[in-house]
């Protein structure tokens, strides 16, 4: 067996996008190998077949073409979740502007965030990412690895950059499917 074929078997069995540091350990090769594996794989993809290579959230994995949408939606039926205006609006803080506290997000919003704070969590969109050395040690928030394969982003370096409207204009409901990646202009029209 070849890198390459050990390199797509493992990003075949994969649940999660995997770095080529964790492909090297797992299988014994240098990083470079893997990349040049991955170099290969992802040629070999380009060329025929309904898999692509990806990269995101700082790793690799591997997809059906956007072609094949359609059928895989059809056969798979994923539940949809909403993500409200609220949501949307404390998810694009947070995004922006981490880490923050809970305080931190209720003086830009100017409401409470509890709640929305709290659905992010159990959505694993945002994660506790540590605590503020200030009295009381608040919480710290941040975007998890959820949120960048939520959105398709490699990195936080690609969200959008803010308009003149900055953080207010991000809001709108929006509907995701479980799993599915969304870009992150899928505002509705009255918004």
């Amino acid at each position: 067996m070849n890198a390459v074929d050990e390199v797509f078997a493992l990003l075949f069995v994969a649940d999660a996008p995997a770095t080529a540091r964790a492909l090297g350990e797992a299988l014994n090769y240098t990083e470079g190998q893997v990349e040049q594996a991955i170099e290969v794989l992802e040629k070999r993809l380009k060329k025929g077949g309904p898999l692509q290579l990806v990269r995101l959230a700082g790793g690799y994995q591997l997809a059906t073409k956007p072609e094949h949408a359609a059928a895989i939606a059809a056969f798979l039926k994923p539940q949809r979740q909403r993500l409200s205006r609220s949501l949307m609006e404390v998810l694009a803080i947070i995004a922006y502007k981490q880490p923050l506290t809970m305080a931190e997000i209720d003086v830009i919003r100017g409401v409470q965030s509890d709640y929305s704070v709290r659905a992010l969590l159990e959505r694993r969109l945002i994660q506790e990412v540590g605590r503020k050395q200030t009295p009381g040690r608040p919480l710290l928030y941040g975007t998890s690895q959820q949120f960048l394969h939520q959105f398709n982003l490699d990195s936080l370096s690609q969200l959008p950059p803010l308009d003149a409207g900055g953080l207010a204009s991000m809001g709108g409901e929006i509907e995701i499917a479980e799993g599915e990646p969304l870009a992150l202009d899928a505002r509705s029209e009255d918004s």
